[in-house]
């Protein structure tokens, strides 16, 4: 039976954050992935968008990381040749009713020490993107977009220069665990390993369970919210990211670009009760209906027949329909018992742009 020091289970963008950190610590790591690819969920199938920090609750877990993993990824994409761009965003209001909500966001990004967000007048939004229309506006400069494989490609290229090393096609069937060691069975070998980290994305409530001995009582629910986007297929009128004020489950059908300059629109929230990546990635093109009509609430000029199928993603949320957002929960050895073990659950967004920050809390955490 091979035994390393660390595993690291999913190679997504958090995944390989930690796996690069443990490593570069003088940690010996194996990650663990169950597809034959990096990234193959939610890491690589969002609006790439690395956030301020504007939307979450002051104090929590994903304001501070998501801010202090802002700062840190555009340095790190700087350094390691990441394609990015700062391109900012607008967050709008259509309609009167909206303007107390667009301050009540304002003011919870200043909590969170987003002091860049500010309000302008809405001939101002309209005069930076014409095609616009809205009663009034928060302008965030310091949102932009990056390429997220190529993030993840760079963090996995600094983990295996430190000696990770990736196992692909390698998912967990089975892990029981004792005072010292964790004895894995992944696909069809069997590994021992003193420290364990679960960072299994939406799967990871999954992951936990399949740990004998766990308790079960702090392995949170599973849910899938499922998010399509739709791509414009002329080139798009903005130069901006543009957000409508959220809706329920989501940050609403907002528009954001990719490096290359196509827009696409998304993501929707359609809870799934179950989730097979074989059929559930599909689009309905047929959806796109609601789409248009959200759309034009803030681009009024949307022509007939310009969106077409995207792709979707699932988001790993830990709280489902009508329920408030859960925050991210990194769970070590002082919340289950467990010496040697994190459990990284409902890493949904921010987590690319939180990745940094995520991994060395992970880490400390194995410290103590």
């Amino acid at each position: 039976m091979d035994k390393v020091e660390c595993v690291v289970i999913g190679a997504g963008v958090v995944g390989l954050a930690v796996a690069r950190a443990l490593a570069q610590a003088g940690r010996e790591v194996v990650i663990l992935e169950a597809e034959d690819a990096i990234g193959t969920h939610t890491s690589s199938r969002n609006s790439e968008v690395i956030h301020a920090g504007i939307y979450y609750p002051k104090g929590s877990l994903k304001a501070r990381a998501c801010v202090e993993g802002r700062r840190r990824l555009y340095e790190y994409c700087e350094t390691h040749g990441v394609p990015f761009r700062h391109c900012g965003k607008l967050i709008v209001a259509t309609s009167i009713s909206q303007k107390e909500e667009l301050l009540s966001i304002k003011a919870k990004a200043h909590g969170n020490g987003v002091t860049d967000v500010v309000e302008i007048p809405a001939a101002e939004a309209m005069r930076m993107e014409p095609a616009l229309h809205c009663v009034a506006a928060l302008h965030s400069p310091s949102t932009g977009i990056i390429d997220s494989h190529a993030l993840m490609l760079a963090y996995l290229a600094d983990a295996e220069a430190a000696g990770a090393m990736l196992a692909l096609k390698s998912p967990l069937k089975a892990c029981r665990f004792s005072s010292k060691d964790f004895v894995l069975q992944a696909g069809d070998t069997e590994i021992k390993t003193e420290l364990l980290i679960n960072s299994a994305g939406f799967r990871a409530p999954s992951v936990a369970r399949l740990m004998a001995g766990f308790p079960a009582a702090k392995i949170p629910p599973e849910y899938y919210a499922k998010g399509n986007y739709y791509s414009l297929t002329s080139r798009p009128p903005f130069s901006r990211l543009v957000y409508p004020v959220p809706e329920p489950g989501g940050l609403g059908v907002h528009v954001t670009l990719d490096l290359a300059g196509q827009a696409r629109f998304g993501p929707d929230v359609e809870w799934l009760e179950r989730f097979d990546p074989r059929t559930d990635y599909a689009v309905d093109p047929k959806r796109s209906e609601r789409f248009y009509a959200a759309i034009r609430h803030y681009w009024p000029g949307l022509p007939d027949g310009a969106l077409a199928p995207g792709y979707a993603g699932i988001r790993p949320k830990t709280s489902g329909p009508k329920e408030p957002a859960a925050d991210f929960l990194i769970q070590g050895p002082a919340e289950h018992g467990v010496p040697g073990l994190v459990n990284l659950f409902g890493i949904e967004s921010p987590g690319l742009t939180a990745s940094l920050a995520l991994a060395d809390d992970a880490v400390k955490l194995l410290q103590t």
